[in-house]
């Protein structure tokens, strides 16, 4: 199984969003490197978005850990140009699938999928993806939900005090505000719910570009990672909205063992695999 899923992942021809160029996923991923693969949701899906954030936020430490880092994620390429704008993220290393068909060759979690009558695919999408956000079909995410309101003490501060948040219809937010609401050097009560409400107005505002076809919104994503020789030494697949990480608190830990030692750090939905 670990090798075919190289062997999918390789054989994976994805328009590349820097230049619009068709090719492999892993076209000048240095050989010495690790490969980390993310296969998103819909580029406009809270995990797309929450993910690549998390990436930038240690993308120089990535690099000098020598880990060379691809997504593909649902959408075209206009969507992959927004996506990259809005986070950061290098456009040449975000490759577009538009109907998702890699997800299925990697049997990824589709999400409910129930076909409603009289509704299109687009619109049996919204009313599947509403009962998921209310945790129908979505391990996980009600919990996940209630953690960006009510904080994480396990998890390292999000926004510093200098920070300028804008997360419409909130007027803009300098992140010292949040240490009323319970201090610093941790995830404060509403600091990774104002990120994602962030991410959300940015997606309404552009909502046809971020999602050019509705008919993908509850396909789920996964993660994996390969050595230098291009063995999988960890995957994770998503179970749900919110679910991109086996350890929410800090989804990079199954990279960083200082951060995987924090103490909740029990990530019950990773599977490590030994090559």
């Amino acid at each position: 199984m670990q090798q075919n899923i190289y062997k999918i992942l390789s054989q994976a021809q994805r328009q590349r969003v820097s230049d619009g160029v068709v090719t492999s996923i892993f076209d000048n991923c240095p050989a010495a490197f690790r490969k980390l693969i993310l296969v998103l949701p819909q580029l406009g899906d809270f995990d797309s978005l929450e993910y690549i954030w998390w990436i930038q936020r240690d993308i120089e430490r990535l690099k000098l850990a020598e880990i060379a880092v691809r997504a593909i994620g649902i959408g075209d390429r206009q969507s992959g140009e927004y996506f990259c704008k809005f986070t950061g993220f290098d456009p040449s290393w975000m490759f577009v699938d538009t109907t998702g068909e890699l997800h299925r060759q990697l049997n990824l979690y589709s999400g409910l999928t129930t076909k409603f009558p009289l509704l299109s695919s687009g619109q049996s999408a919204w009313v599947n993806l509403m009962l998921m956000c209310a945790g129908i079909g979505s391990q996980g995410t009600l919990k996940e939900v209630f953690r960006g309101y009510l904080g994480d003490r396990h998890a390292p501060q999000l926004i510093s005090d200098q920070e300028i948040i804008k997360a419409s219809p909130l007027p803009p937010l300098r992140g010292s505000f949040f240490k009323w609401a319970g201090g610093s050097g941790f995830q404060r009560p509403f600091e990774l719910a104002t990120l994602r409400l962030r991410n959300m107005a940015e997606v309404l505002r552009n909502w046809n570009a971020y999602v050019p076809d509705a008919s993908y919104m509850t396909q789920r994503g996964g993660t994996f990672l390969f050595d230098a020789q291009n063995a999988l030494v960890y995957e994770h697949r998503d179970h749900g909205i919110l679910g991109f990480a086996a350890n929410p608190s800090y989804p990079l830990s199954f990279l960083f063992t200082d951060q995987a030692t924090r103490p909740n750090n029990q990530e019950n939905n990773q599977e490590i695999i030994n090559a």
